[in-house]
């Protein structure tokens, strides 16, 4: 039986992502942080899913994850990881306190590297492959969520790295780049930027309070967007289907002719001009030789 660590677990893509792992026969590992939301999980799946107290940002509960999995798993390994979770704290960047801006790139960065290390022994006895959840948000940048946009578009960089470095030993690595899906993070985000008005002073108030009602609008239309088991589904096929494309564009439809990205060389659009759509996740995942050392 093939075996997966998801994090963040508890609601919309990392949720999707487990039950529907667990639909397929995998015994999935499913990070949550709550123990309401471990016994949601287990209501909703199979014997095989394991949910597990599994707050990225605390190495103990990390390093317990870590023994707990390569313990259950043996010299079979983890099949996959999915590097899930994350937060979104909007915001100007000249008003936001600086340690919601820290505690973005600690949970939508520094976690993602952390939870990869301590996986990795058990990842390489496979092999493995190891997935990172980004964003649209890592290849562009909008006003209002400067902290977020600067974890996703390092960790990027990072799984790129991770990808050339794990290379040798067989162990394949992705990026997601999702656009818009209806999760709750809209939902957390819009009261997040509720709690910045009313802690932010009357100058930054004054200064962006047109910005962040903006926000409220966009998030508002977004938030329906998209189908997280669409996602979770994807991710099936990260895990699944050889070799994997190391940055697949998740959307509606997928682009061809001249204008579209390669697989093969995903940098070799810009940033600035090829803007993806929401299109099928799905659809996205048809997977190529990724680039060589």
């Amino acid at each position: 039986m093939r075996s997966a660590l998801i994090t963040g677990a508890s609601t919309g893509i990392g949720r999707a992502t487990a039950t529907h792992l667990d639909a397929q026969g995998w015994r999935v590992f499913a990070g949550v942080r709550r123990e309401e939301d471990a016994d949601s999980l287990r209501a909703d799946a199979s014997a095989r899913l394991v949910p597990l107290m599994l707050d990225v940002t605390d190495p103990a509960q990390i390093a317990a994850a870590a023994e707990r999995v390569g313990g259950e798993v043996g010299e079979a390994g983890l099949a996959g990881l999915v590097n899930n979770a994350g937060i979104a704290v909007p915001g100007p960047l000249e008003a936001l306190p600086i340690d919601d801006f820290r505690r973005q790139v600690e949970v939508n960065l520094t976690a993602h590297v952390a939870v990869t290390q301590a996986m990795l022994p058990a990842i390489r006895r496979a092999p493995g492959r190891v997935v990172f959840v980004t964003s649209i948000g890592g290849l562009i940048a909008f006003p209002m969520f400067g902290a977020y946009h600067a974890a996703k578009f390092g960790l990027e960089a990072v799984g790129d790295v991770f990808r050339r470095e794990l290379r040798p030993w067989g162990i394949s690595v992705s990026l997601i780049e999702p656009g818009s899906i209806a999760t709750p993070i809209w939902e957390r985000g819009m009261e997040e930027a509720d709690a910045f008005v009313a802690a932010a002073g009357d100058e930054p108030r004054k200064l962006y309070g047109k910005p962040i009602a903006a926000y409220r609008k966009v998030a508002e239309r977004t938030a329906a967007r998209g189908n997280p088991a669409r996602e979770g589904r994807a991710r099936d096929r990260a895990r699944t289907e050889r070799p994997p494309s190391p940055h697949p564009l998740p959307g509606r439809r997928r682009r061809q002719g001249p204008s579209a990205p390669s697989s093969r060389h995903p940098r070799a659009h810009p940033r600035s001009r090829h803007r993806p759509h929401d299109r099928d996740v799905v659809d996205a995942w048809h997977f190529h030789p990724p680039p060589a050392w």
